[in-house]
């Protein structure tokens, strides 16, 4: 059976669906702009920054969640999905600059930054739950029986 979400994950789901939207847009649109009409100096420093802010105002929104959300075990879950997320990404950035150092890389990461791989350790975090959650579950079946 499902169950409804929480006031906090619903206020979380709504800022995270504005920031993504925001980005969307700032991603297309300030590329387009370099690509037809590149700034330069201050006006491109500023234009190649938007881009960023609504991932940051995401890192924000999932501050939030876990500042509001009043269930602890929810809670519990969340905090241990950031902390996979980030032994994740600061484990691929490590050897990754390792490998820059030494030049087995070349300068530059192709646009896939930290945050991208903290987004992506948040899955991995999130699959974490998903195990830890059957086996809990197993664990009080069996000490029902």
């Amino acid at each position: 059976m499902a169950t409804r979400p929480s006031p906090a994950m619903r206020r979380y789901l709504k800022r995270l669906t504005i920031c993504m939207t925001i980005y969307v847009v700032l991603i297309f649109s300030v590329g387009y702009l370099f690509r037809h009409a590149p700034p330069t100096g201050a006006l491109a420093w500023g234009a190649a920054v938007l881009p960023a802010l609504p991932i940051l105002g995401t890192f924000w929104t999932i501050f939030r969640l876990l500042e509001e959300e009043t269930d602890e075990y929810i809670r519990h879950m969340l905090v241990r999905q950031s902390l996979v997320a980030t032994a994740f990404c600061l484990s691929i950035m490590t050897v990754w600059e390792f490998l820059q150092n030494y030049e087995v890389l070349p300068p530059g990461n192709g646009g896939f930054g930290a945050a991208f791989f903290w987004f992506i350790g948040l899955g991995i975090g999130g699959m974490v739950n998903g195990l830890a959650m059957r086996r809990d579950c197993a664990e009080d079946e069996e000490a029902a029986e």
